[in-house]
C-alpha cells in the first residue's frame, strides 16, 4: 500500500543533547548541514506522504519558525506546550489531526543513509509491508553492526516470518528498531488521552503475533547526545567518499 500521512514525534526535551538544546529543540539540532526534523521529514516526503503531523513542546516557536519553510509537504501542528505528553500520548493527540487510516511514524531525532538510487526508499518499502490485516504495527529494525550513535543494545528479535519479539540474550537474529514504524490510527482507538509510552502497544501486539519488523536498507544513525553530532558526520563522510 501507499501511506500519504504521517506524524513526526519531536517534542522532547533532548536532555541527553545539553548544553546544546539549552538553546535549541533536539530537532533542530544540524547534522552535515542540516537539521534532524528536515531529514526525518525528507525521508517522509520521498516515501510519498503528503501530510505530516509534527508535535512541539521545547522551543515550540523555533520549531514553527523553521517548519513554516518547507513548502514541499503539509505540515500540522500538534502542541504540547502546556503538558508534555510521552511518545504514546503524544501520538494519539496528533492522529487526531488527520482522517483515520495507515501512518507512519517516525522519530526526530534519526535518520538512515545508504538507500539504492532508483529503488524503493525505507519507507516505502515499509509501507508496502505492513498488512493491517495480520499486523498491528510493521517496524524498520537494523543489524546492529551497521548502527551509528546507538546504546549498543538490541530491541528485537526478528523471527523468520517477519514477526519480532523482545529480544532474549543468545537469540539468533537481533535487531535494533530503527524509530520508524507503520500502523492504522484505529489501533489507538482504545488509548487513554494522558501520557503514556508506546511501548505498551508493541508488547501487546508481540503477544498477539502481530509486531512485524522489516530490515533497514543501508546505515542507521540516531543523535543522542552532543558527542553523537560528529560521530554522525564522520560516518557520512566515509559514507560518501565509499560510494
Amino acid at each position: 500500500m501507499m501511506i500519504h500521512q504521517a506524524m513526526v514525534l519531536a517534542a522532547g526535551l533532548g536532555t541527553r543533547m545539553r548544553p546544546v538544546t539549552n538553546s535549541i529543540p533536539k530537532p533542530l539540532v544540524k547534522v552535515a548541514g542540516k537539521t534532524l526534523l528536515d531529514y526525518a521529514l525528507d525521508h517522509l516526503q520521498q516515501a510519498g506522504v503528503e501530510t505530516a503531523v509534527v508535535n512541539v513542546h521545547h522551543f515550540a516557536d523555533q520549531m514553527l519558525t523553521h517548519i513554516a519553510q518547507r513548502h514541499d509537504l503539509r505540515i500540522l501542528i500538534s502542541d504540547e506546550q502546556e503538558r508534555l505528553l510521552n511518545n504514546g500520548g503524544g501520538l494519539v493527540q496528533g492522529i487526531k489531526l488527520m482522517p483515520p487510516g495507515p501512518l507512519l511514524v517516525m522519530n526526530a531525532d534519526l535518520f538512515w543513509i545508504g538507500e539504492q538510487a532508483g529503488q524503493p526508499t525505507n519507507l516505502q518499502r515499509l509501507a508496502q509491508f505492513f498488512d493491517p490485516e495480520r499486523m498491528d504495527m510493521a517496524m524498520l529494525c537494523v543489524k546492529l553492526q551497521n548502527t551509528t550513535g546507538h546504546n549498543g543494545k538490541n530491541d528485537f528479535n526478528l523471527a523468520p516470518d517477519g514477526r519480532l519479539s523482545r529480544y532474549q540474550e543468545n537469540d539468533p537474529n537481533p535487531f535494533v528498531y530503527c524509530g520508524a514504524l507503520a500502523m492504522h490510527s484505529s489501533l489507538l482507538d482504545d488509548a487513554p488521552e494522558d501520557p503514556f509510552n508506546i511501548n505498551i502497544y508493541f508488547d501487546r501486539a508481540i503477544a498477539k503475533g502481530r509486531l512485524y519488523g522489516l530490515e533497514l536498507q543501508g546505515h542507521w544513525v540516531t543523535v543522542g547526545t552532543p558527542e553523537a553530532i560528529g560521530e554522525a558526520e564522520v560516518v557520512m563522510q566515509q559514507h560518501q567518499q565509499g560510494a
